[in-house]
């Protein structure tokens, strides 16, 4: 029997059909659909599968057949999202299909490192193929919409979810958004092994007071459209389907209910074709905000700003028809709603064959991939930072006897990090005391001690890891945080190693032997006593799946680390929010003494520099960089400059350095940063090897929102800067003339 839309009971076969052009099929479809069931498109829940909020204690199959569900978040499994859209499109009078989401954000089964840590690659096809493969897995799991990437600016460490983004720089964030589009939506949507992107927080939920989860934020549009918006702006032309709405306010308005943002800015300004989503319950918690009068309200504020779809909350389907009736809502703003949801389902190939996603012999062929598992490898190898190596301790020897210690050096749950998806936790993911043995294989010269908690204060393994320790020649301490001190719900006020962990550092430094720290965590840590202490530190964040393999492989210089960071680590949480783009004043601290600096802008009891700077990353190997050259000292708007510098490798191991290029706008109609970063280079060197990097400026790349916002570059003098991390004085200076 066939459907009024060419549907045939020959779907269980996945056999597809074809469809008309998507506008008119479209246009078609909503001509004959109530005003309910449009609504109803509007409408996600979530299944009994990964929690991710509060749970809204409803039966969402009840739903389902009830036809009141347009969405599905958190069933995964390619039997358990076919037999859903089984139970649906046997109750659904037009046989729509559902449309599955579920939070892949660094992997679905083969985890690659998290976000921030995939930023310090500086690489962004690797972050493209990290999402490539999360969305062929995730898809041949019967998941269609990934809400991914976070592309919040973070220059707060406090703020639990700066693991899910790119740090703190707009120029950084761009490239690893763009590439986290490409990488999930691929080239063509209609494919089975692509998946939805989804653009969030929209917007500015970086930004939130005090590091809080959830808090306000307040700010000028100056601010919000040149650091904030511009990564969010990038994926909208990058061709992203959905966005999500934040769950802050900024200046007094939830961002749900922010007409300004969404209808104005997203899909007036640029033009934005797909579908916004609330975050989860948002729009309930706009009663909470004191923004709404109650849920039915809150619905009208979401539906009048833009929102096509209710996350979870059930608002839509509970009020959308009563607000209709009562003039409170438009057709108008529904029937958009509605076809945007539509739009991308057309787009999946949904309305050929619903079940395309649901294939439990293409799941079962495509999960945990060789080839899958030694990308995670390899990316998790590019993202892991260097931030100390004194006296050349890395990387280490084969012969050395060497003591592993911590709490983190024989775990496999925490490794794979928070918003993991469907990770194997236990059993699977790889260890650094299974990296290290794999990589040694004869590990009769090492010990593994765990010698204490992660964040309790249990002493009773210690004194055997310090045994250990004492016959060692060298001390490596693998500690951090648990997986789920960061991430969503996850802001702290404290940064330190929690726990007794800088205890155990401390009666192991007493030995006198040379120490290495391998962090394991998900934000910027307070490290100024580890990094007057240690002789070695090296920041593997979570890694991933194959973490373990990468670091060992990394101490033993089988690879060579060449990450640099995304945001600044401070010296103390004091010193936050903290970034390298901030702005002089007009009484700018020049590090000189007291007696020199009292009346300027600085604390007086740290040294206001960062203990690493953005950017910042160590090699085992070293490199120099020549005497910067420039194509003119003067442009016109209509010309480019080229910025040139040589690079050689002078050590002793083949390297990347990521050649990074900052400029300055020396004096402006607005005052702006003493450093904004507008170009990088990863570039491979051989030692003894040198090689020519260029960059090209021009008046596009000097633009900011001038006193009376427009968008433009002003004539003015600049200075350009070309190094190895934000902190480089290496400059030159041109002049943009009319």
């Amino acid at each position: 029997m066939v459907s009024v839309f060419g549907f045939s009971q020959r779907k269980e076969a996945n056999k597809t059909v074809k469809i008309k052009p998507k506008a008119e099929f479209v246009a078609e479809l909503m001509a004959k659909m109530t005003l309910d069931e449009k609504i109803y498109q509007t409408v996600q829940f979530t299944s009994d599968g990964t929690i991710t909020g509060p749970k809204s204690g409803d039966n969402f199959i009840t739903r389902i057949k009830q036809g009141k569900v347009g969405s599905v978040l958190n069933a995964t499994g390619a039997k358990e999202t076919r037999e859903i859209q089984r139970i649906n499109l046997e109750n659904s009078r037009l046989k729509i299909p559902l449309l599955f989401g579920h939070d892949i954000i660094h992997g679905y089964k083969t985890i690659f490192p998290i976000n921030l840590a995939m930023a310090s690659s500086w690489d962004p096809k690797a972050v493209e193929l990290a999402a490539r493969i999360a969305a062929t897995e995730a898809s041949s799991a019967g998941v269609q919409w990934t809400f991914a990437p976070m592309v919040d600016i973070t220059r707060d460490a406090r703020w639990g979810r700066v693991s899910e983004g790119s740090g703190e720089d707009s120029f950084l964030g761009i490239q690893m958004a763009i590439a986290n589009v490409k990488g999930f939506q691929g080239d063509d949507l209609s494919k089975n092994n692509t998946i939805l992107a989804c653009t969030k927080h929209f917007a500015a939920y970086g930004a939130a007071e005090a590091g809080r989860d959830y808090n306000a934020v307040d700010m000028s549009e100056r601010v919000l459209r040149e650091t904030y918006l511009p990564a969010f702006k990038a994926t909208v032309d990058a061709g992203v389907k959905t966005f999500m709405t934040s769950f802050n306010e900024i200046s007094g308005i939830p961002s749900t209910a922010n007409r300004f943002l969404i209808r104005d800015v997203l899909k007036s300004e640029w033009k934005f074709d797909g579908m916004v989503v609330t975050d989860y319950t948002g729009i309930n918690e706009m009663v909470a905000h004191g923004f709404a009068t109650d849920e039915k309200n809150a619905g009208e504020l979401a539906m009048n700003a833009g929102v096509d779809m209710d996350m979870v909350g059930g608002v839509y389907m509970n009020y959308l028809k009563k607000s209709y009736d009562e003039g409170k809502v438009s057709l108008t703003q529904i029937d958009d709603a509605c076809k945007r949801i539509l739009d991308v389902k057309y787009d999946l190939g949904l309305f050929e064959d619903p079940y395309r996603y649901s294939d439990e012999k293409r799941e079962k062929a495509t999960i945990y991939k060789p080839e899958f598992l030694e990308a995670s490898l390899e990316v998790a190898k590019k993202s892991l930072v260097l931030l100390k190596n004194n006296n050349y301790i890395l990387p280490l020897k084969n012969n050395q006897k060497i003591a592993f210690v911590g709490p983190l050096v024989s775990d496999e749950y925490n490794i794979i990090g928070s918003w993991a998806a469907l990770g194997d936790r236990n059993g699977f993911a790889t260890s650094v005391k299974e990296g290290v043995t794999n990589y040694l294989k004869n590990v009769s010269n090492v010990t593994f001690d765990d010698g204490v908690e992660i964040s309790g204060t249990k002493r009773d393994w210690m004194q055997k890891a310090i045994d250990n320790a004492k016959k060692a020649d060298v001390i490596v301490a693998v500690m951090g945080e648990r997986e789920n001190m960061t991430g969503e719900a996850a802001s702290q006020t404290n940064i330190d190693l929690p726990g007794i962990q800088k205890e155990f550092l401390a009666e192991l430094k007493k030995l006198g032997k040379p120490m290495v720290l391998v962090l394991l965590n998900g934000r910027p840590l307070t490290l100024s006593w580890e990094n007057e202490n240690m002789d070695a530190i090296l920041e593997a964040w979570w890694p991933g799946t194959r973490g373990g393999d990468a670091i060992a492989q990394t101490l033993f210089g089988a690879n060579n680390p060449n990450g640099k960071l995304p945001m600044s680590f401070p010296r103390n949480v004091g010193q936050l929010p903290l970034y390298y783009n901030h702005k002089n004043t007009g009484r700018p601290y020049l590090g000189l003494s007291d007696s020199e600096q009292k009346y300027k802008s600085r604390y007086t009891d740290v040294d206001n520099s960062s203990l690493f700077p953005f950017g910042f990353g160590l090699s085992y190997t070293n490199f120099d960089y020549s005497k910067i050259t420039i194509s003119s000292d003067k442009i016109k708007f209509n010309e480019k400059l080229k910025v040139s510098v040589d690079v050689k490798n002078t050590g002793s191991f083949d390297g990347q350095e990521v050649v990074q290029l900052y400029i300055r706008d020396l004096v402006g109609s607005v005052t702006r940063p003493v450093k904004e970063l507008k170009g990088f280079e990863k570039v491979s060197l051989k030692k003894g090897e040198t090689k020519s990097v260029s960059f090209e400026i021009s008046s596009e790349d000097l633009k900011f929102y001038t006193l009376d916002m427009k968008y433009e570059a002003e004539a003015g003098k600049f200075d350009v800067f070309v190094g190895g991390n934000s902190d480089t004085n290496r400059k030159v200076s041109f002049e943009l003339v009319k």
